[in-house]
């Protein structure tokens, strides 16, 4: 998705790009790349370009090779899709702008995603089962009549 904004004395284009994920056939991945040239081909030197989304490759932490697009405060290790990624900008005089400041070591670390609740209902914890509450919760069910119940374990 391209946008053109007209602002003051100058023309700001807006490119929102989302690369193909990795494990995707190589030819998908290069009309890709071939289809984004040649929007930014067609951008007229003298209007300004902004290019945001999801390139799925990382840069890494070392520039080397691409200092003129890598601002030297990227993490990690480059992958493939990161050589791409680097090569694009290298070709077009752009620089990769969030390599360019350093990054908050909490935005660096994965966060685990905590799992959904698929409904209201109150969830088993079977790793707080002891043999001494086992022992218990059985006498309640006992005590309650649940040998005597009929029918699935929800009707009980």
């Amino acid at each position: 998705m391209a946008i053109k904004l007209v602002v003051g004395g100058f023309t700001l284009n807006i490119i929102s790009a989302y690369a193909p994920q990795v494990g995707l056939d190589e030819e998908v991945k290069r009309r890709f790349w071939e289809d984004l040239d040649e929007v930014v081909v067609s951008i007229p030197p003298t209007e300004k370009l902004l290019i945001g989304g999801d390139f799925n490759g990382h840069i890494g932490s070392v520039s080397r090779g691409y200092d003129e697009v890598h601002g030297g405060f990227g993490f990690g290790d480059r992958n493939g899709g990161g050589v791409s990624l680097l090569d694009f900008p290298k070709a077009f005089g752009l620089v990769i702008a969030n390599s360019c400041f350093p990054k908050k070591e909490e935005h660096l670390i994965r966060r685990k995603k905590k799992k959904k609740v698929v409904d209201d209902r109150p969830r088993i914890r079977w790793g707080s089962l002891t043999p001494s509450s086992a022992l218990e919760m059985g006498e309640k069910l006992m005590a309650m009549g649940a040998r005597d119940s009929r029918g699935d374990a929800s009707s009980m």
